[in-house]
């Protein structure tokens, strides 16, 4: 017998001596090794209080408090709402059994007792007793690891200090809206302030879900930091280099799609390349038509040796430039004519004065509305807008 299933705690509750000793003697003979007495319904209440077993054996027939008035009682209270309870029972007629499974009881054994039928039911609940005890136990650990990567990513994002930074220092806007999934995946954006009011922009996503893929965005979150000093006026090599220590780093079938660029407002030029990434879009004011970027290029940690290209988009005053994950596109694509039909609908000088904040409200609020209390994917969507000519 499993050592977990031999040393469950067994509570046998019967107002007869007899019953219980010879109960616990056919448990002790099967190899149970914690098996505990009651004499009656408010002696087994009291020691359940005190201790909980992982299994009851039940007499229904108790004077003072019967086997099912225990049963109601216990399955009223939430704690023990899965506490396997054996309802030992000479009843025979359909009615009573019916009875004493209204109760709350988990199975019958029949009296007088046979050892055979004993020891199978007792064992078969408390098996499945430990697999949901250690079910509980994984699922706890694993919403533990969630909460610790949720908040190990707020602190990865740009703080609003640093963002209220860079749009004083280079001119524009700076939004975003992230929404994480219930089981947490790899996206991750962030800036990188450069020099003469420039700054980096990059938004990832790793492959898969879960903890594994959040802890390899928080991976490549420190070789892009690590990257920054060196090439991150040069979004080609970047990202090329990046793809050279992602596949040292990564475990072969895991990869990311990255876009990484470089803002010049002086410039009026946004100046990026794309690892299988979602197009940038630019989103310029008036009637005029979206400008979409490429996000072609292999997936980042493939293949060593790849090399990207460097490509740009304009960026004129009174316009605004969008970066998003593809869970963005895949959410909006079929509703309200999807995401493009919402950016040209934010193309307009109203909507764009001051940065766009009427123009994000509105994307980010059809995107929400979309996408749900609880997305099935992470989404990712940064806006970074441009004013009139200082």
């Amino acid at each position: 017998m499993d050592d977990a299933i031999a040393a469950c705690r067994i509570l046998v509750v019967d107002d007869t001596d007899f019953n219980r000793t010879l109960i616990g003697a056919l448990l002790g003979e099967a190899g149970f090794q914690n098996v505990v007495y009651a004499k009656d319904g408010f002696d087994a209440l009291t020691q359940i209080a005190a201790e909980a077993p992982d299994l009851l054996i039940l007499d229904i027939m108790m004077p003072g408090m019967d086997g099912f008035e225990v049963c109601r009682r216990l399955r009223a209270d939430h704690a023990y709402a899965d506490l396997p309870v054996l309802v030992q029972t000479a009843l025979s007629s359909s009615d009573d059994r019916n009875r004493a499974f209204a109760a709350g009881t988990t199975d019958l054994i029949s009296k007088p007792l046979d050892r055979t039928e004993l020891v199978a039911r007792v064992r078969i609940h408390l098996q499945n007793r430990v697999l949901i005890r250690d079910l509980q136990t994984y699922r706890a650990r694993v919403e533990g690891e969630l909460a610790m990567a949720r908040s190990m990513y707020d602190h990865l994002l740009p703080s609003p200090s640093l963002c209220a930074a860079l749009m004083d220092g280079a001119g524009v806007t700076l939004r975003s809206h992230t929404a994480l999934s219930s089981d947490l995946g790899g996206d991750l954006w962030g800036v990188l302030p450069l020099a003469g009011g420039r700054f980096g922009l990059f938004l990832l996503d790793m492959a898969g879900r879960g903890v594994s893929a959040a802890l390899n965005a928080f991976r490549m979150h420190t070789l892009i930091h690590e990257l920054a000093p060196q090439l991150g006026e040069r979004p080609g090599a970047f990202l090329s280099e990046l793809n050279e220590r992602a596949v040292c780093l990564l475990e072969l079938g895991q990869h990311a799609t990255v876009i990484y660029g470089v803002v010049d407002r002086a410039a009026e030029r946004f100046t990026y390349a794309a690892a299988a990434a979602a197009p940038p879009v630019l989103v310029p004011p008036g009637n005029a038509a979206l400008v979409f970027g490429e996000g072609a290029g292999p997936p980042v940690g493939v293949a060593a040796g790849t090399r990207y290209e460097e490509r740009s988009l304009p960026f004129p005053p009174d316009s605004a430039l969008v970066l998003h994950s593809t869970a963005v596109l895949e959410t909006l694509n079929g509703r309200s004519g999807g995401f493009a039909a919402l950016l040209r609908s934010a193309a307009v000088p109203d909507a764009l004065a001051g940065g766009g904040d009427a123009a994000f409200a509105a994307v980010t609020a059809a995107l929400a509305a979309a996408q749900g209390d609880v997305p099935l994917d992470d989404h990712t969507l940064v806006w970074i807008g441009r004013g009139g000519a200082r």
